[in-house]
């Protein structure tokens, strides 16, 4: 080797500390010079070469979905390359010049020969492994932190977006109602040919009709009773000189009237006097549908947003003492937005006399999610069932999430647990989720998750020490 390569490589920490004649180890590689943008490592390419960068910097990318990547820059000094030759596997990177940089390339054969017979190479390249796998695991559960909160944050804007537009629009109605209701309350009460006992009878139709609405809800008709009755009391309106027929019947048809009811009111009031006590008593009635419309939407964002304080554990301490059901009921709440998408039917098997434990609450949630979401996704748009069962095995908590969706193919069952492995389509898939369930669970946990797959039953079990 010559002098001014030798010293260049002496500069390099993985070759500082070599000896004179251990730069034999190294002695077959090559240098190159590559102008900015050039790729010199392929994403999916065989591992055939080792690289030290010498001069200039070079950015590492690693592909998570079609428009997603994480990205890490490099200076001199830096090696890359080791760990697909040391696994046996393709390249799991691409790598590209920043700069205008000075490498040094070692072939695969060559890299095996100075692991084997230079020790100080050796040490410094475990030593670099261990600190970049630690940093990517650090980078890829807090990128899948990031996936699952956009994705959670979308469905939950949609979640949110429905009651909210639904008290939006009946708090609008609710005001034009009210607009109306003081003349409509003078045209009957203060007609001049009723006496007090059908005024009373009106007060006593118009309290009749609210809580008969309010106790029922609805009167649950099927779509077909309920048109033909419409069509039978906007006739009868029609034929008894009422306008907007069609807009009443639907109001009085919610309320139990049908064509005899009115027979009655007819009979009871003054003829001139029926169009003013049926549009009143709809106002009323609307009135109260509206508010109790408000009520639902309302009680609905509360529940998103107690769903969203308990799947976060918000304000609390990173270990709780937890309920897993409150846990599993609350990523249900999350991800009900992809249930709503298909024909999924979701059976719960609880043990309720389980004990709370020990845990990481919301890493957890974020288990539950990884598996649950990806159940939904497996079945799709066609009729699907996912089980959620609890059990006490021993002195552990076992969760058991199952699905009836084609499952897991054999070949890739063995890699399903690894780092950024899929197998969703491309733009759909991260491969964090199952990777950052499994370090969860194990390693923050001191738990275990397996699972077993064949067409129409995926199940993955989590115990949880208690």
């Amino acid at each position: 080797m010559d002098t001014v390569l030798n010293a260049t490589l002496r500069k390099v920490p993985l070759f500082a500390e070599l000896k004179d004649d251990e730069l034999r180890c190294v002695e077959q590689g090559e240098e190159l010079w590559l102008s900015p943008g050039e790729e010199f490592i392929t994403e999916g390419e065989p591992a055939e070469n080792f690289y030290v960068l010498l001069e200039g910097q070079v950015r590492v990318t690693k592909k998570l979905a079609a428009t997603k990547e994480i990205a890490v820059s490099h200076g001199p000094g830096t090696f890359l390359g080791e760990v697909p030759i040391l696994l046996g596997i393709p390249y799991e990177v691409t790598g590209r010049t920043l700069s205008q940089s000075h490498l040094f390339r070692i072939k695969k054969e060559t890299f095996w020969q100075m692991i084997a017979t230079c020790p100080s190479t050796t040490q410094e390249i475990l030593r670099t492994m261990a600190q970049r796998v630690q940093g990517i695991a650090a980078l890829s559960q807090q990128q899948a932190k990031l996936i699952s909160l956009g994705t959670l944050a979308a469905g939950l804007a949609h979640e949110l977006n429905n009651p909210a537009a639904a008290a939006g629009r009946a708090t609008i109605q609710l005001h034009q109602i009210f607009q109306a209701l003081p003349s409509l309350s003078i045209k009957v009460y203060q007609r001049k040919n009723m006496n007090p006992e059908q005024l009373a009878y009106v007060a006593d139709l118009e309290h009749n009709m609210v809580t008969e609405y309010t106790s029922k809800s609805s009167l649950h008709l099927d779509a077909l009773t309920e048109s033909d009755k419409e069509e039978q009391i906007t006739s009868w309106l029609g034929t008894h000189g009422v306008a907007d027929s069609w807009k009443l019947a639907q109001t009085l048809v919610s309320a139990g009237l049908d064509t005899v009811h009115l027979d009655t009111i007819r009979n009871s009031l003054p003829s001139d006097s029926l169009p003013d006590v049926l549009s009143w008593l709809d106002a009323r009635l609307s009135s109260e549908v509206l508010l109790k419309e408000i009520e639902q939407s309302t009680v609905r964002i509360s529940e998103l947003v107690k769903a969203i304080k308990t799947y976060s554990y918000m304000d609390q301490a990173p270990i709780q003492e937890i309920d897993v059901h409150e846990g599993l009921e609350s990523t249900m709440t999350i991800l009900s937005h992809k249930l709503k998408t298909g024909n999924i039917k979701i059976t719960r098997e609880y043990d309720r006399t389980l004990p709370r434990i020990s845990a990481y609450g919301s890493e957890l949630n974020q288990v539950w999610t990884n598996i649950i979401d990806n159940a939904i996704d497996a079945i799709g748009e066609r009729h699907g069932n996912i089980l959620l069962r609890t059990k006490r095995e021993n002195n552990n908590i076992v969760v058991e999430i199952a699905d009836n969706g084609p499952g897991i193919p054999q070949d890739v069952q063995s890699r399903i647990f690894e780092q950024f492995f899929t197998t969703k389509g491309v733009g759909k898939g991260t491969g964090l989720g199952l990777s950052i369930s499994y370090r969860i669970v194990v390693e923050m946990h001191k738990g275990d998750i397996s699972f077993t797959s064949k067409p129409g039953d995926t199940r993955f079990e989590i115990r949880l020490p208690i």
